[in-house]
């Protein structure tokens, strides 16, 4: 696993049971981490990186300094997830439909922003990655699921 400083942090849909499941995957993925949306720091965050806070899947990966944001994010974590290049390909071309689906199975009253693309991670908000990182959702525990 590598040094968690160093880590991925994936910012996702924390009220969104599907999205929440997702995150709960990729956990799995080496070290990356995975904050909710609408957690304290991302706010900030966001609106160093892009100047607005928009409401989208992102992955940060501070050791290549670059942002993924919607169809780029989910595409390289399918990619990080060893799935064949086609299905990193579909999940980017159909993101738009699978996150209208998740948003209207969860309830949630809101599409995400159009923010689709690879972007370098900004000098402003490279600062507060680590910011990020007290904020990641802890993994479920093993025994809650037997009880």
């Amino acid at each position: 696993m590598s040094n968690t400083s160093d880590a991925p942090v994936l910012i996702f849909d924390g009220d969104c049971p599907y999205c929440s499941m997702a995150a709960v995957a990729l956990r799995r993925l080496d070290g990356v981490l995975a904050v909710p949306w609408e957690a304290d720091p991302v706010g900030p965050f966001l609106e160093a990186q892009f100047g607005a806070r928009p409401f989208a899947m992102v992955l940060v990966d501070p050791s290549e300094e670059r942002v993924y944001a919607g169809k780029a994010a989910a595409e390289e974590l399918a990619d990080r997830a060893g799935t064949p290049g086609i299905v990193g390909g579909l999940v980017r071309d159909n993101y738009d439909r699978i996150a209208s689906a998740v948003g209207t199975l969860s309830g949630r009253g809101r599409d995400p922003d159009d923010f689709h693309d690879t972007y370098e991670l900004t000098a402003e908000a490279a600062p507060l990655v680590d910011s990020l990182r007290p904020a990641a959702s802890d993994p479920p525990d093993p025994s809650d699921a037997a009880a």
